[in-house]
C-alpha cells in the first residue's frame, strides 16, 4: 500500500562501519552512482567513529579540555606583559579616582 501511494521505493546500497570497541553499524544509502557512502560514521552505540575497515578502525577523537579566558590570555602574553598591562590599567584607574573626587568637591 506504501509503493501506491508515494512511489518505487529507491534502490539503497548497505554500507558497513566498525568502531574501536568491534559494534558493526550498517546504515543503508540512497545507491547513486555520483555519490560516496562517508568515509567514517559514528558508532550509535558508543559513540566512537566507525570506519569501513573492520581491522582498522578509525581511533577515537582526542577532546581538548574546556580552557577559561585566562587560560587563552596567558597563551598569548608573556607574564612581563601582563605585569605591564595590569600596571598601565592600574595608574589609568588611578588617575580617574583622584581626578573624579576633586571635580566632585
Amino acid at each position: 500500500m506504501g509503493e501506491q501511494e508515494r512511489g518505487e521505493i529507491a534502490p539503497r546500497t548497505v554500507v558497513s562501519y566498525w568502531c574501536l570497541n568491534g559494534h558493526e553499524t550498517r546504515p543503508s544509502f540512497a545507491a547513486v552512482e555520483q555519490v560516496e557512502p562517508p568515509e567514517h560514521w559514528d558508532c550509535p552505540r558508543c559513540g566512537f567513529p566507525a570506519g569501513q575497515d573492520a581491522a582498522n578502525p578509525p581511533a577515537p577523537l582526542r577532546n581538548e579540555p574546556y580552557k577559561t579566558h585566562l587560560a587563552y590570555v596567558k597563551e598569548r602574553r608573556s607574564e612581563e606583559d601582563g605585569a605591564a598591562l595590569l600596571e598601565e590599567a592600574l595608574a589609568t584607574l588611578r588617575d580617574r579616582r583622584s581626578g573624579g573626587l576633586a571635580t566632585m568637591r
